[in-house]
């Protein structure tokens, strides 16, 4: 493995550590209240999320205060949040411990790891000469790409899954945040 390689996945360990302990901070304020999200809801709010990231680097101001990273953590918080949601289905009530809740989380994190580990040794880490606006736009595609099966019913040809979008949501967000704090 290069250095390069060696670097990435530190720093994707750090931001997924970050995303982490603000996950579980708002696991002890809310719950596991997200566990009522439809599936089209949470797609909803990766939408909503990717956005205003959008919209903020093309208007180059922020009237809420907040800035486009707190933005694509919540879209990798969220983007676990659909893959626990998609294996586990949809509750009307809170039906996990916040334990439980950190256990799903650890183990899709890890997932979406090791994936960007197998696709940064094959891509060669390329999304170091991407922009992030770059990501942004991709995260959209795969948004809209969820929508459209969710419409299908799921009923695909030869389409990956909603899965398979949520992790690259993830990965895409993870290196969003990753250069935007190269670039402080």
């Amino acid at each position: 493995m290069s250095e390069t390689n060696e670097k990435t996945n530190r720093q994707f360990e750090q931001i997924i550590g970050e995303c982490r302990s603000l996950f579980e901070k708002k696991l002890h304020d809310y719950g596991a209240s997200w566990r009522i999200l439809r599936p089209s809801s949470l797609t909803d709010q990766l939408f909503i999320k990717a956005k205003r990231i959008r919209s903020l680097e093309i208007k180059k101001e922020s009237l809420v205060g907040e800035g486009i990273r707190p933005e694509f953590v919540a879209l990798i918080n969220y983007g676990i949040v659909g893959l626990i949601q998609i294996y586990n289905g949809f509750s009307d009530t809170v039906d996990i411990t916040n334990e439980e809740a950190m256990k799903l989380y650890d183990k899709y994190a890890n997932e979406a790891l090791e994936l960007m580990k197998r696709k940064n040794h094959d891509y060669d880490e390329a999304w170091r000469g991407m922009r992030v606006s770059s990501y942004t736009d991709f995260i959209l595609t795969k948004i809209e790409r969820i929508k459209e099966i969710e419409n299908l019913g799921g009923d695909t040809l030869v389409s990956e899954g909603i899965d398979s979008n949520y992790m690259d949501i993830i990965n895409y967000a993870v290196f969003g945040a990753i250069k935007l704090s190269e670039e402080k």
